[in-house]
């Protein structure tokens, strides 16, 4: 298991699925797109629409496009 990542912070929280754990798949409130008390992931930083993300749970490290609002530039 990876280690808490530095800038994890639980002010900085997001509600976004772990690809890695899935622990929000029998959560209720995970399935009715609310956001949960349970199943955040810490939000590391962003790019535009881009985050970073750590899972509290299994500490797995990802990146996701929310593809709203600030977009990135062209690479």
């Amino acid at each position: 298991m990876l280690p808490l990542d530095p800038q994890a912070d639980i002010g900085r929280r997001a509600w976004v699925s772990c690809p890695n754990c899935a622990d929000h798949r029998r959560c209720t409130t995970c399935r009715e797109g609310r956001a949960c008390h349970a199943h955040w992931r810490y939000l590391l930083s962003n790019t535009g629409s881009l985050l970073h993300l750590q899972c509290p749970s299994c500490r797995h490290v990802w990146s996701h496009e929310t593809h709203f609002g600030a977009t990135r530039p062209a690479e």
